[in-house]
C-alpha cells in the first residue's frame, strides 16, 4: 500500500511539472507569435536599420615632368595625424579624446581665432556661461521669444577680454586639435596634425587605444625640386584647412570631392586637376542606427593621380631665366631705367607648338625690408600684354598684300608723314631711302607702313593736309593681325590667358600707329604664335604646355605607359599666298643677317643663321608704381620676336623688355638677350647631340669578356 501511494505520488508530481513545462512552452509559443506576427515587420526594419556609408580617401596627386623627364613636381610623404569622427560621437566625447592628445603632440594655435576661445569658454564653463544671461531673458526663453540660438549670441556677446585670459597655454592646445576635430566630416579622415616628429607619431601610436578616432597615417605634400624655375605657371593647391575653393564648392561636390581635398588653385595645378587628382580609395563603413561602424569593406583601391609630361625643357628653362636675370641687372645700371623691373622670353617650337620655355623675370620690392630681389614671373608672358612696336610689322605687310594695298613690286620712298595740325610721322632714322617690303622689313621703315594703313584705310594722303579713312580700317587690321594670334588668345593650356587691350578711338593718326605696333598691345605668347605662323609658312599653331599624360607607377621609381599625347593643333591658316609669306621671311631674314638690318649688329655673325625682326615702341608707363605720378611717364618698350634656322625653322622665339628706359634712346636688352637665348639653345642641342654619339659609340660592358 505504502509504495503504490508514494508512486501515485510521483506521477502527480511529473504530471504537475509537465503541465507547468507545457504552460510555459505555449506561453514563449504565444508570445513568439505575437512578436512575429503582429510587430515582426516593425522589428525587423529596426534590426536592419543599418546605413552604408562611402567615405573616399585621398591620393597623392600626379607627378610632372619636363620633356626629358626630369622631375618638375613630386610628392613628398610626411608622418600625419587624423580624426574620424563617428556619427554619434558627441562633442564631450570629442573633447577628452582633444585632451589626451594634446598631451602627447604639440599644435600650433595661430588659426584659433576669438570665436573659437568664445565656443570653447562656453563649453568649458557652462554655469557661468549661464550667469551671462539674465533672469529676466531666461523668462522670455522658457516664454519661447527668445530662441538657443540667441541664448548663445548673447553669450558670445558678453564674454570679455578677462574671460578668455583666463585660458591657458594648454587650452588654447586643446582647443587647437578640437577645432580640427569638429571641421571634419563623420566618418571622414580629418587631418589635425602635419609634418609629426617621430616622437609625437611614436607616442600617438603607442595610445591609439585610449584615443578613439584617431590615427596615424602617411599625408603627401607637394614638392617643387627646381624652385622658383617656373613656380607662377605651375601653380599651386589649396592645404586641407581650405580644402575647396569656396566659389567651386558645387562643382568640385558634384564630382564626388570631399570638402576638405586639396585641389589645384591656379594653372597648371588647376588647368589639369581632373587628370592629376587621382582615384581615390572608396571604403563602405557599415555602422547600426546609432552611427556605431559595424563593418568596414574596400569598394576600390585607391591611384594617385595621372602624370603630366611637359612641352618645356628644363635646362633651356634655367639657363634663359639666368640670361634674363644677368641682362636685366646690367640694363637697370644703364641711365633713365627706374622703370625697368620685369623681361620675358618665350621658345616655341613653330610647328607643333610645343612651348620649350616660358620665361620671365620681375624686379620686386619685398614690403617689409624694402629689398628689391628676382622673382619668378613667367606667367607675365600669358597674363600681361605691352605695345610692342615695329615686331608687327610682318603682319603689317601682309595685310597690306592680302587686302589689295600693295602689290610685292610696291615700293615707298621713306620721307616724313606730315599730316595737317599733327606732328611729322617718320621712321626712326632718316635716309632711308625707296624700299619695297622686304627692304622695308629689313631697315624697320614706319613710312612704309604708314602708307601701306592709309591705302588699307582708302585714304588719300597729301603732304601737310587732313588725312581721311574709313574707320572699318581698323577691324581690316585687327582680324588679320587675329590670323597670327595677335590681339587674341593663343590657346594655350592655362587659364585666365589675356588678350590684350584694343584702342577705342579711329582717328587716322592712330590707325597709322597701329601699324607699327605702338596701339593695341600683345602678350609675350602672342608674340610667339605670331613669329612660330610666319617661320612655318603660315600655320596658326595653338600652343601647348603639356606633352603627354601617363599613367602612375605606384613605386615612383619610374614613369607609365602614355595615356594621351597631344598632338599640334592648326587653329587657322593665314589667308596669304605662299610667295607673300616667303617675302616677309626673306625680309626678316635680312634684318638678322644682311648689312643695314636692325638686328645684324647683334646676330649677323650667328652660325645658325636666325631670322627677325625687332621691335621699339614709344608707351607709357603703367606699372606698380603708376599710383606715383599724376600723368604716366613716357617710356620705351623693347620687343624682339625671331626663328632659326631661317630655311628651316625648328625655333621661334619673342623677346619682350617692358618699360625699359626713358627718352629716345637706350640700351638695347631684347637683342642682347635674344641672341644669348638662341646662342644657349643651339649650345644645348650640340652638347647633347655630342653626347648621345658618344653614349652610342661606347662599348657595351654587359657581358664579360672571352678572354681574361
Amino acid at each position: 500500500m505504502g509504495k503504490k501511494k508514494k508512486t501515485k505520488q510521483v506521477s502527480f508530481r511529473l504530471n504537475l511539472l509537465f503541465f507547468a513545462v507545457f504552460m510555459l512552452f505555449s506561453m514563449l509559443i504565444l508570445r513568439l507569435g505575437i512578436v512575429q506576427i503582429v510587430y515582426g515587420e516593425d522589428y525587423k526594419r529596426e534590426i536592419e536599420r543599418t546605413e552604408d556609408v562611402t567615405v573616399n580617401s585621398p591620393v597623392p596627386r600626379g607627378k610632372m615632368f619636363d620633356r626629358n623627364m626630369t622631375t618638375i613636381v613630386d610628392n613628398t610623404a610626411s608622418d600625419a595625424i587624423t580624426y574620424t569622427r563617428s556619427q554619434g560621437t558627441s562633442t564631450e566625447e570629442m573633447l577628452k579624446v582633444a585632451e589626451r592628445l594634446a598631451k602627447l603632440i604639440y599644435k600650433d594655435t595661430d588659426a584659433v581665432r576669438e570665436r573659437d576661445k568664445k565656443d570653447y569658454w562656453i563649453l568649458k564653463n557652462p554655469e557661468r556661461a549661464k550667469e551671462k544671461i539674465t533672469e529676466a531673458e531666461w523668462d522670455l526663453y522658457k516664454e519661447k521669444e527668445l530662441d538657443d540660438k540667441a541664448i548663445y549670441d548673447l553669450q558670445l556677446e558678453r564674454i570679455t577680454e578677462k574671460d578668455l585670459d583666463q585660458l591657458t597655454d594648454e587650452d588654447l592646445e586643446i582647443l587647437a586639435i578640437f577645432r580640427e576635430f569638429n571641421s571634419g566630416y563623420a566618418l571622414t579622415p580629418q587631418i589635425v596634425k602635419k609634418e609629426v616628429s617621430a616622437k609625437e607619431y611614436a607616442a600617438v601610436s603607442e595610445n591609439l587605444e585610449q584615443l578613439p578616432g584617431v590615427d596615424t597615417t602617411t599625408d603627401w605634400d607637394r614638392e617643387y625640386p627646381l624652385k622658383p624655375t617656373l613656380s607662377s605657371v605651375l601653380g599651386g593647391i589649396t592645404d586641407s584647412n581650405e580644402g575647396l575653393p569656396r566659389e567651386s564648392l558645387e562643382y568640385y561636390l558634384s564630382r564626388d570631392y570631399s570638402r576638405n581635398d586639396r585641389v589645384g588653385r591656379s594653372y597648371l595645378e588647376l588647368q589639369y586637376e581632373d587628370v592629376l587628382h587621382g582615384q581615390k580609395a572608396k571604403v563602405k563603413n557599415i555602422t547600426d542606427k546609432a552611427g556605431n561602424v559595424l563593418d568596414t569593406e574596400v569598394i576600390t583601391e585607391g591611384n594617385r593621380g595621372k602624370d603630366l609630361v611637359l612641352t618645356i625643357d628644363m635646362d633651356l628653362q634655367i639657363a634663359v631665366e639666368k640670361i634674363i636675370e644677368e641682362e636685366l641687372v646690367k640694363a637697370k645700371q644703364q641711365p633713365r631705367t627706374r622703370f625697368l623691373d620685369r623681361a620675358f622670353v618665350v621658345l616655341m617650337d613653330p610647328f607643333t607648338g610645343e612651348v620649350l620655355t616660358m620665361a620671365g623675370k620681375q624686379i620686386v620690392k619685398d614690403k617689409e625690408t624694402g629689398v628689391r630681389e628676382m622673382k619668378d614671373f613667367a606667367l607675365g608672358n600669358i597674363s600681361t600684354s605691352y605695345t610692342v612696336g615695329s615686331a608687327v610689322k610682318g603682319a603689317t605687310v601682309l595685310t597690306g598684300l592680302n587686302t589689295g594695298a600693295i602689290v610685292p613690286s610696291t615700293t615707298f620712298h621713306d620721307t616724313p608723314i606730315v599730316i595737317k595740325d599733327t606732328k611729322p610721322k617718320s621712321s626712326w632714322r632718316a635716309g632711308l631711302g625707296t624700299l619695297d617690303y622686304k627692304n622695308a622689313l629689313k631697315v624697320s621703315s614706319n613710312v612704309f607702313m604708314y602708307r601701306t594703313a592709309i591705302n588699307v584705310g582708302e585714304g588719300v594722303y597729301r603732304y601737310n593736309q587732313p588725312l581721311s579713312i574709313n574707320p572699318k580700317a581698323f577691324d581690316t587690321f585687327r582680324n588679320s593681325f587675329a590670323q597670327f594670334g595677335l590681339g587674341i588668345r593663343t590657346g594655350i593650356d592655362l587659364p585666365n590667358e589675356m588678350a590684350g587691350f584694343k584702342g577705342f578711338d579711329r582717328g587716322p593718326g592712330l590707325l597709322l600707329d597701329f601699324a607699327i605696333g605702338q596701339y593695341d598691345t600683345y602678350t609675350p605668347m602672342q608674340l610667339a604664335q605670331y613669329v612660330s605662323t610666319i617661320a612655318n609658312g603660315g600655320n596658326r599653331i595653338k600652343p601647348q604646355i603639356v606633352r603627354e599624360i601617363r599613367e602612375p607607377i605606384m613605386d615612383n621609381k619610374d614613369i607609365g605607359p602614355v595615356v594621351k599625347t597631344f598632338e599640334p593643333v592648326v587653329l587657322n591658316k593665314v589667308d596669304a599666298e605662299p610667295e607673300w609669306i616667303a617675302g616677309v621671311q626673306e625680309g626678316f631674314r635680312r634684318v638678322m643677317q644682311v648689312s643695314g638690318g636692325t638686328a645684324y649688329g647683334s646676330f649677323g655673325s650667328a652660325s645658325y643663321k636666325p631670322a627677325g625682326k625687332t621691335g621699339t615702341a614709344q608707351a607709357f608707363y603703367d606699372g606698380p608704381e603708376r599710383g606715383n605720378f599724376n600723368e604716366a611717364p613716357g617710356v620705351m618698350n623693347l620687343s624682339l620676336v625671331g626663328y632659326a634656322p631661317y630655311d628651316n625653322p625648328e625655333i621661334a622665339m619673342a623677346v619682350m623688355v617692358p618699360w625699359a628706359y626713358e627718352g629716345n634712346s637706350g640700351h638695347t636688352a631684347n637683342s642682347v638677350i635674344g641672341r644669348r637665348v638662341l646662342d644657349t639653345y643651339f649650345d644645348i642641342k650640340k652638347a647633347r647631340q655630342t653626347e648621345e654619339t658618344e653614349n652610342n659609340n661606347t662599348p657595351s660592358n654587359d657581358g664579360e669578356s672571352e678572354e681574361e
